[in-house]
């Protein structure tokens, strides 16, 4: 019968088109095998020029160990990643410009990347778009929801707002606001002077520095005249070490940094950030097989002399977490994939880590540090389990944190 259906499609079929049809056949089915063989592109934006790549680079490195991980473990549904790396150049124009040319070009299915919130900003509406999916590695101010979006650093109730409760409780109410000028800092300060307005004080002081500013004389005069008991610091990149070298034999006055971390202590030097605080969810001294393998990892693939800190490893958890979310959903397709991503959770270098459905952001257990002689942070407190994140803080409705954020007028 099967030989008979076999003539009979032949017979109808002309000689030149039958094999015209075998042609077409066979090319489909090599088309096929070089799909299936093909790489699967991973866009990677960060800065790697500008003021900002001196925090950025090390994002970089930590997602090019863990793509190298993941290939020689087999791939993802048996692909092999490939990294497609774009310089932001700290830059929110060259942010979008090059996510828009990863995604319409590069046709990568996922993109990695930003620090500052201005570049996060400029990159949101281009996942949108496209409808794709960034992961974004910071603590940034909260406020915002994206469908396109994981939010895999700390939301304000996982840094911002418990550091500054414990900070007063702790060394003092005389307060100086400092940061670089944009959105992130501005934001943040207007979350902290809420914290002070509710205990009745009010900030001896609030400058910003240009974001990659060395002209810090005025604002370490000011702070010198001023003598705070505590330096609330929101500035980004390179320009924390000209403010550390001339806050340098300040005595009495302690610094508390929502963006600054290891590797920033040895930039700076261990001397000139002795005693001073810093606020995340992860640093390199937690004690676990878990971090010590990422710790170990890390400093086999790039030099003993590194170190990795909180934005590294949130940067390694969304990764491994898009890679779950892959597998879950059986599909590269960034939509079908963030739809998977609300029902994983991992264990990573910090501790247990899962994705809030609601938020798009993770729960996560926040830590204060104190750096030590060592180089390395003390924790000095930690939240006693993971917090649920909320980017929207409960004192005011949505609407209202739009509305204020709006009047900030920057990004």
């Amino acid at each position: 019968m099967a030989k008979a259906r076999a003539c009979t499609f032949q017979c109808f079929v002309p000689g030149w088109r039958w094999l015209l049809l075998a042609m077409l056949l066979a090319t489909g089915l090599a088309a096929c095998d070089t799909e299936k063989d093909a790489t699967i592109k991973v866009g990677i934006l960060h800065s790697m020029s500008g003021t900002m790549a001196f925090s950025e680079r090390d994002l970089v490195d930590v997602l090019t160990m863990a793509i190298e991980e993941i290939n020689a473990d087999g791939g993802v549904l048996g692909r092999q990643l490939e990294p497609v790396v774009a310089d932001g150049a700290s830059n929110w124009q060259q942010f979008s410009s090059q996510a828009e040319r990863l995604i319409t070009q590069e046709g990568v299915a996922v993109l990695f990347g930003c620090w500052t919130s201005g570049s996060r900003i400029a990159v949101k509406p281009i996942v949108e778009r496209y409808q794709n999916l960034l992961f974004y590695p910071l603590q940034y101010e909260g406020l915002e929801q994206s469908p396109n979006i994981i939010y895999t650093g700390a939301a304000p109730n996982q840094q911002i707002i418990p550091s500054v409760h414990w900070a007063l409780e702790n060394i003092g109410e005389g307060i100086y606001l400092l940061g670089s000028d944009y959105i992130f800092p501005r934001a943040a300060n207007m979350l902290i002077k809420d914290q002070l307005k509710n205990r009745g004080i009010e900030p001896l002081g609030e400058s910003y520095l240009p974001l990659g500013s060395l002209d810090v004389s005025a604002v370490v005069e000011d702070i010198r005249r001023l003598k705070p008991d505590l330096v609330f610091n929101t500035i980004n990149g390179d320009s924390n070490i000209a403010f550390f070298n001339g806050l340098s034999g300040l005595e009495g006055t302690k610094v508390v940094s929502f963006s600054l971390a290891e590797p920033e202590i040895l930039a700076i030097g261990i001397e000139k950030m002795l005693g001073h605080y810093a606020v995340w969810n992860y640093f390199q001294s937690i004690e676990g097989e878990e971090n010590r393998q990422f710790v170990n990892s890390f400093k086999k693939r790039f030099g003993e002399h590194r170190v990795v800190n909180d934005p590294m490893e949130a940067t390694y958890i969304g990764i491994k977490l898009w890679v779950q979310g892959v597998i879950a959903a059986g599909t590269f397709d960034p939509m079908r994939v963030k739809n998977a991503l609300g029902y994983q959770s991992l264990n990573a270098p910090q501790g247990i880590v899962s994705v809030d459905m609601g938020t798009q952001h993770l729960w996560k257990t926040v830590r204060i540090g104190r750096v030590g002689d060592d180089g390395q942070f003390d924790i000095v407190w930690r939240s006693d389990s993971p917090i649920r994140p909320t980017p929207f803080p409960k004192y005011h409705s949505r609407s209202v944190w739009l509305q204020r954020l709006q009047e900030l007028e920057y990004r």
